[in-house]
């Protein structure tokens, strides 16, 4: 089985756990080999984002189904976490859900003449994701997107908490 085999089934195994929680999987990554094998699982909640708490029924419910259909030949870890302040941005719904907010983008190439982008991002036209960088719209085809995450700077936090 493929690695992508495997997330693929824990993708399907997550999706009841998750509509029962009222979450939603932001991320399945699996990485080392053999006994060493790592499955990074990243939950959200639309509004509010995820406790510690909902991670740890997430890792048990998850942890139970994956014994059951044992996917793995060796032991592995599990881990569940949420996405932190700076989540990836991976789908058009993340594009849309987070307009308004700061955004920083990279590219496989150039795109107007740079690859890395940092601005506000503003949603999805068509197949590109739209960014306001220093008063102009700049069009990143989503083809091009190599990297998406939210950024947050420390000025931001701060405002926050101030609020």
């Amino acid at each position: 089985m493929t690695r992508q085999d495997v997330i693929t089934q824990v993708e399907e195994l997550l999706r009841p756990i998750a509509a029962r929680l009222s979450l939603e999987t932001v991320d399945i990554a699996l990485s080392g080999e053999g006994h060493r094998t790592v499955l990074r699982v990243v939950m959200d909640r639309v509004e509010g984002g995820i406790t510690v708490e909902e991670c740890a029924r997430v890792s048990e419910a998850l942890s139970r189904q994956l014994d059951l259909y044992d996917l793995f030949e060796y032991p592995y870890t599990l881990e569940v976490s949420s996405p932190g302040l700076d989540r990836p941005l991976r789908n058009d719904a993340d594009f849309r859900r987070f307009a308004g907010k700061k955004a920083e983008l990279k590219t496989y190439g150039p795109v107007d003449g740079q690859r890395h982008f940092r601005g506000i991002l503003l949603g999805v036209i068509g197949e590109a994701v739209v960014l306001q960088l220093d008063g102009r719209q700049v069009h990143l085809p989503k083809s091009q997107i190599a990297e998406a995450r939210l950024l947050v700077e420390m000025d931001d936090l701060r405002a926050d908490l101030d609020a």
